[in-house]
């Protein structure tokens, strides 16, 4: 059996879900806004070969907005984000990755899973394809839970 292997390519905003050589499913994402980068505090997204440490959120609503990787009971709104200016929304999934390169993305101050980078939700207003995260990916809801249904804990990830 082949596994599947999650591509995210910074430099067209794009993360293709892949079997093999083929394609099975392309998404549009956002990237870090700083750029690529692994060291802690930076808010950039961390390169090189990681893997799935946890799936958060299955079957939760669309639009569950999580703290701490915790689901605070909010659903996304217009109105909420009013009430909330500047908050980094993780919204309806989260994929929570770990580094697999000792001293590129795991330990020390480069670990990914320490810095807490994610494939997550975001509302769905914010323009995707172009950099502006903090250092996650982020995609639409629709497009978060269609990959979390695609993929384990273990799913190999590479930025690049």
């Amino acid at each position: 059996m082949v596994e599947r292997v999650l591509i995210i390519d910074v430099q067209t905003q794009q993360l293709k879900c892949m079997i093999g050589e083929q394609i099975e499913q392309n998404y549009s994402i956002a990237t870090a806004l700083n750029g690529l980068g692994e060291i802690e505090g930076s808010e950039c997204t961390p390169r090189g070969w990681h893997a799935i440490h946890e799936r958060i959120g299955e079957n939760g609503p669309i639009g569950s907005v999580y703290i701490g990787r915790k689901p605070t009971g909010e659903i996304y709104s217009k109105e909420l984000a009013e009430s909330h200016p500047g908050r980094d929304w993780i919204l309806t999934r989260i994929l929570w990755l770990t580094g697999l390169e000792e001293g590129k993305n795991l330990g020390g101050t480069v670990d990914t899973l320490r810095r807490y980078i994610y494939i997550h939700g975001c509302p769905d207003e914010i323009e995707l394809g172009k950099p502006s995260s903090h250092g996650c990916v982020r995609m639409h809801s629709a497009d978060i839970i269609d990959l979390f249904d695609r993929v384990i804990v273990g799913t190999k990830v590479l930025i690049k």
